[in-house]
């Protein structure tokens, strides 16, 4: 069953994920990746949402949305203290979750034209 009925071809939209790729449009990634509507950065450092730094938290932070949503793996992860405090001290609300639960809670919020960006690792 599709989420969305009608959604706008000019927003990134996950596409596919699974098997260590994320398909984002037409593009697959293998390596963790920042998403927006308007922008896909494919160079992200992160590894896991546990050992996520500020440092790395820092670019998604950048894009002064109000919404970052974290995703990786099949289970639910919870990020350090550090990193939930750099987010409240923005205003910024902070999600972590499955990957699977991040690609499809951003395609939502992405479609409603949402402030949202999300930190996806494959």
């Amino acid at each position: 069953m599709r989420l969305v009925l009608d959604s706008d071809p000019r927003i990134n939209l996950v596409r596919r994920y699974g098997d260590g790729v994320i398909v984002i449009g037409e593009r697959q990634l293998t390596r963790p990746c920042i998403v927006t509507a308007q922008r896909l950065q494919c160079d992200w450092h992160a590894v896991s949402i546990e050992e996520l730094t500020v440092a790395q938290l820092e670019p998604l932070l950048a894009l002064r949305t109000s919404i970052v949503l974290l995703g990786a793996g099949e289970t639910h992860a919870f990020p350090r203290a550090e990193l939930r405090a750099a987010c409240r001290a923005r205003g910024v609300a902070l999600e972590c979750m499955s990957l699977g639960a991040a690609c499809r809670t951003y395609n939502i919020l992405a479609n409603e034209e949402r402030s949202v960006a999300a930190g996806l690792i494959p």
